[in-house]
């Protein structure tokens, strides 16, 4: 009988695993395109930090990361299991949210910019002060955005695996949780650290063509470098708007399905017609977002003056 148990047992925690192992590849599958909004984004977070400190600040970033997803993973489970209607909501405020935050950014940018001349030539010890705080300041923006995107993907996976038993759902959250986690922050590693890896291939010594090549591949990547994190900060606020601008129209219903409309208009044109289609849905999301950035950032404005009108009187 023990022995039967056993069995029946190992038979149980097989099934688990087959149907976790065949969800977690759909559920990777379906989050790739947040996967890559969210190295573009995190990679971004980390511009402007001293070389030194860039992978402290990666490490930061997926610990917090780490402590985001054992919060949502369980907080979904319980969300999806006594309020369900509630799912879309949130995801939409976390969408709102993103945009806020890549209009705030660009807004703020340009208000630097256009009012403000910032002195480097000296250094001392209150701008190092001030370099902590950037740097802390970096770590939670980064931490709040992880949060906002991971729950995106939490909440993608869990509608994947909502009809399957709990413990399936529960080991395919986790799953996907932490391969996510170490794909992304690995990368985001690597790419902030490509610098660091061409000054070292380009001080091999030697002349053989190995050493030679080594060389030239590290000038290369050494060149390469500060445009691509230039290129990651640009990409990283466009993805803001687009994947924030994605969550508010896959949420408000009409407005999803007048982009689907468009989509299709567009994709009956001959020749371009199914390519420009293809793009269209992302175009229009991203101005979605920037459009829902800009009122979120205004009406936050408005409250920061008018709390400021109270505090004065």
């Amino acid at each position: 009988m023990a022995g039967a148990s056993l069995l029946t047992l190992l038979d149980d925690i097989a099934t688990i695993l087959d149907d976790v192992a065949a969800m977690s590849k759909i559920a990777a599958r379906k989050t790739a395109g947040v996967l890559g909004d969210d190295l573009a984004l995190n990679a971004q977070q980390v511009t402007g930090v001293s070389a030194d400190r860039e992978l402290p600040v990666v490490w930061a970033v997926a610990v917090g990361s780490f402590k985001n997803k054992c919060m949502l993973v369980p907080a979904a489970m319980l969300i999806s299991a006594f309020i369900p209607w509630a799912v879309t909501p949130l995801l939409m405020f976390g969408g709102l949210y993103l945009c806020y935050e890549g209009f705030e950014k660009i807004y703020h940018s340009y208000h630097a910019k256009k009012h403000h001349q910032i002195d480097e030539t000296q250094a001392t010890e209150e701008e190092i002060v001030d370099l902590k705080e950037y740097e802390a300041n970096k770590v939670k923006g980064a931490i709040r955005t992880d949060f906002v995107l991971s729950a995106e993907i939490i909440a993608i996976t869990l509608g994947i695996v909502a009809d399957k038993s709990l413990s399936t759902q529960f080991f395919t959250l986790s799953v996907i949780a932490i391969i996510m986690t170490i794909g992304v922050y690995g990368l985001v590693a690597g790419i902030v650290k490509l610098d660091d890896a061409g000054l070292y291939l380009s001080q091999r010594t030697g002349e053989s063509l190995w050493a030679r090549f080594k060389r030239r591949f590290g000038f290369m990547l050494l060149n390469s470098a500060p445009y691509l994190m230039k290129t990651l900060s640009v990409v990283g606020t466009i993805a803001m708007f687009m994947v924030g601008g994605g969550i508010l129209t896959h949420g408000w219903h009409w407005m999803g399905e007048q982009i689907s409309h468009v989509a299709n208009w567009i994709a009956a044109f001959e020749f371009v017609g199914p390519v420009v289609a293809f793009i269209t849905p992302s175009i229009l999301n991203a101005l979605f977002g920037v459009v829902a950035g800009a009122v979120a950032v205004l009406l936050m404005e408005l409250i920061s003056k008018l709390k400021g009108d109270k505090s004065a009187a």
